[in-house]
């Protein structure tokens, strides 16, 4: 019992080491895009063809501080997710630990996939299909602290959500999950994705469907993965109550 005790207090130091080192990266990250936070913001605008504008006077400070965080945040990702592969790691087997080498960087590039994703094609589509509800006779006067919070919301929802394949593919080799396992429970797999697309996007059914398409691709090629991770491990069964 005592060991179990000093397991879950070595656990619990470990999580805390790794947060600590993750966000003391953020801030630094951010403290140096603070100095670059408008031409960041010039490349978070160029999505939105319309002039922004802001309607309080401490508006403007706020947003160079979300600015800074957010940019922090993802010049902080490889750091990030450096940190969380390697408390992950502490619960696999010295032959799983080697696909770390290849789960951290494949995992940023997914993250980034997404993120771009979200940039150059869901949120430019999205933004022109919203405003076109204005008619010729409405003009577009959107807060710079209301477009910010939906770019940013967008592009790292696109970017986590990109990763569902990393994930599927790592309970694959820990024999948690297996491709017949996720093909039985694909209907279910359905109905979360739409309720985590609502949960994630604004409240209007376009961007919803824009994230819950490639979340639903992301789920088949996931388990073609699995299926891949099956035959290289010449395992034929996984654990009885995933089957």
């Amino acid at each position: 019992m005592q060991n179990k005790k000093m397991s879950l207090i070595g656990h619990m130091d470990e999580l805390r080491r790794r947060l600590i080192i993750s966000i003391l990266t953020v801030l630094a990250c951010s403290l140096f895009s603070y100095l670059y936070s408008d031409r960041i913001l010039a490349i978070l605008k160029k999505p939105f063809p319309h002039s922004l504008v802001f309607i309080s006077p401490q508006e403007p400070f706020i947003i160079t501080l979300k600015i800074a965080i957010f940019a922090g945040i993802i010049f902080a990702l490889p750091m990030i997710i450096y940190q969380v592969w390697r408390f992950v790691s502490s619960g696999l087997k010295e032959k799983e630990k080697r696909y770390l080498f290849v789960y951290v960087p494949f995992s940023l590039l997914l993250f980034l996939s997404g993120a771009s994703f979200a940039y150059f094609l869901v949120i430019p589509i999205g933004l022109r299909f919203l405003l076109s509800f204005g008619g010729g006779s409405l003009e577009p006067m959107i807060s710079i602290s209301k477009y910010l919070s939906f770019i940013t919301l967008m592009t790292l929802a696109f970017g986590i959500v990109f990763e569902l394949p990393l994930v599927f593919l790592l309970l694959a080799r820990m024999g948690i999950v297996s491709p017949q396992f996720l093909a039985k429970k694909r209907k279910v797999f359905i109905v979360a994705i739409f309720i985590l697309a609502a949960i994630l996007t604004p409240p209007d059914a376009f961007t919803q469907i824009l994230l819950a398409v490639p979340l639903l691709i992301l789920y088949e090629v996931s388990i073609l993965l699995t299926k891949i991770v099956v035959v290289q491990r010449g395992e034929g069964k996984f654990r009885k109550k995933f089957e």
